[in-house]
């Protein structure tokens, strides 16, 4: 059994965790839009202007602050004319990225918008740099935001939109080094000043650009990049082509050719998943310290906008639509990514989970008029508390809790920490699958009210809920907290997630 110590000290509070870091994606891929987000109105599923309402009340109960669309890959093949006006004249379009399937282009611009309005998320457009133009996407910003009169906003009007809308996230393209045109990186820093040059500020709508970043630990790429904006070492505030760069990293446990079942896989598979899930921090640090060089302020944000688990997809599905289960090993990935995001909370300003539905590592997963909730959405709703907190560091000492996972050392024990409004917010995660964890909370600086906790595992690694067993992973109440003069001590079982809540004295 592992022991272990969560040193926090609850009047020394860190940089603030945005909300952001718990954004969402949604791209045109499989069943993510068509028959998860958009049903159509004349569908018998309960739905608002075409938009399943289902699928908006489980999202709005996570807080959801921001949607990331129309992808991804897709993105840079969309073209955005073709998704406004009546939907009956729209253009057809063939997806070839995802499935070589054709699209009605019913759900466009308006209706995404209409979308994030209902969530009450901020909406996060991706431009179509790779097959599109300047003058595209400068209109897309002009049509969206702009009041006044110009073509564009007679345009927007006479589609039935008086009133501007506010759109702060652009995504300059994605992926410009694969999907997004095969870029070498100094092309692609040119397109992104260029394109951010001509996405306008319009009105009191103050963009905020968001440039084609790398994949992985390609951080010459992320170099690259920074020095269109400053120089090495440079204590000027950097130029405002762009004030975000992305970056991409997905978990597997094989291959990118095999990347394994997401239900049928052993221990070995499991730890493989959890060291690979951990590498995000090195990852992380790595981009951070070469954005440090060129801005050392920390004005310009790292946005990790694609992240999760992937796995092969479920037996009988079509290939291109990437749907897997979600299992309780997908949950602690996602527990795990929180916790390091927290520690880079000066510096990474929000990451975007791929993605929210029927893809990869979804929240809900539909199937007609089912809707199921994953366990990965249950750690999202338990660590709402999080959202715009500030941060508090959690210095963890502990005896037995690594262990070797090829040639890298896996920590068994994560937590972090925050407090807001009052509340103090502490998350716990044991990747052990057979050791319970013996935890004290050593609660320094101040003091806490009475302490209530949920704990979130089940029997088994590939535990996950269907229609018929939606609740097979859920949260529970735990009632293993006990008082101390230190603060707090648990025993946290194997392969489980715990948040716990208290008001702060």
């Amino acid at each position: 059994m592992a022991n272990a110590t969560a040193v926090i000290n609850l009047d020394i509070e860190g940089p603030k965790i945005s909300r952001h870091l718990y954004g969402h994606f949604a791209e045109h891929l499989g069943r993510c839009i068509y028959g998860g987000f958009w049903v159509g109105e004349d569908s018998p599923i309960p739905n608002e202007g075409g938009i399943r309402l289902d699928v908006v009340r489980a999202l709005r109960a996570l807080n959801i602050p921001n949607l990331r669309w129309p992808g991804g890959c897709f993105a840079d093949e969309y073209h955005w004319k073709d998704g406004i006006g009546p939907r009956d004249q729209r253009p057809r379009m063939v997806n070839t990225h995802w499935g070589n399937v054709e699209e009605n282009n019913h759900f466009g611009t308006h209706e995404f918008m209409a979308l994030c309005e209902l969530l009450g998320a901020e909406p996060y457009i991706s431009g179509n740099v790779g097959s599109g133009t300047v003058q595209e996407m400068s209109e897309w910003v002009e049509y969206l935001t702009r009041d006044g009169d110009s073509p564009m906003v007679r345009l927007r009007k006479a589609n039935g939109r008086e009133e501007p809308w506010r759109v702060k996230f652009w995504g300059i393209g994605n992926e410009t080094w694969g999907c997004g045109g095969n870029m070498r990186a100094e092309y692609s820093a040119d397109l992104s000043r260029q394109y951010a040059t001509y996405c306008r500020d319009h009105g009191d709508n103050k963009l905020y650009r968001i440039a084609s970043g790398a994949s992985d630990d390609d951080y010459k790429w992320t170099e690259t990049l920074m020095q269109q904006i400053s120089c090495f070492g440079c204590e000027a505030t950097p130029r405002t082509f762009f004030q975000g760069v992305s970056v991409h990293y997905y978990t597997v446990s094989g291959s990118w050719e095999a990347k394994g079942s997401a239900t049928d896989f052993d221990t070995d598979a499991y730890y493989r998943t959890m060291a690979s899930a951990q590498k995000i921090d090195r990852i992380l640090t790595g981009h951070s310290t070469v954005m440090d060089c060129y801005d050392p302020g920390r004005t310009v944000g790292l946005v990790l906008d694609e992240w999760g688990t992937w796995w092969d997809v479920e037996p009988g599905t079509n290939p291109g639509f990437l749907y897997q289960q979600n299992t309780l090993r997908d949950a602690l990935v996602a527990s795990t990514h929180f916790d390091i995001f927290h520690r880079h909370a000066e510096r990474l300003y929000m990451a975007n989970i791929a993605q929210t539905v029927n893809v990869l590592q979804a929240m809900v997963l539909t199937d007609g008029d089912a809707l199921v909730l994953t366990p990965t959405y249950h750690v999202f709703e338990m660590n709402k508390g999080h959202q715009d907190a500030a941060s508090l560091a959690v210095h963890l000492r502990t005896e037995g809790a690594r262990r070797r996972v090829g040639d890298a050392d896996l920590d068994t024990l994560s937590a972090s920490a925050s407090v807001k409004d009052g509340s103090v917010l502490i998350s716990l995660s044991n990747l052990d699958t057979e050791e319970p964890a013996e935890m004290t909370l050593d609660l320094r600086g101040g003091s806490i009210g009475e302490a209530t906790a949920r704990i979130l595992t089940a029997d088994g690694l590939q535990a996950h809920n269907t229609a018929a067993t939606p609740a097979a992973v859920r949260p529970r109440p735990f009632d293993g907290l006990k008082v101390t003069d230190q603060g707090l001590t648990l025993t946290l079982p194997p392969h489980s997630f715990l948040t716990v809540q208290a008001p702060s004295a």
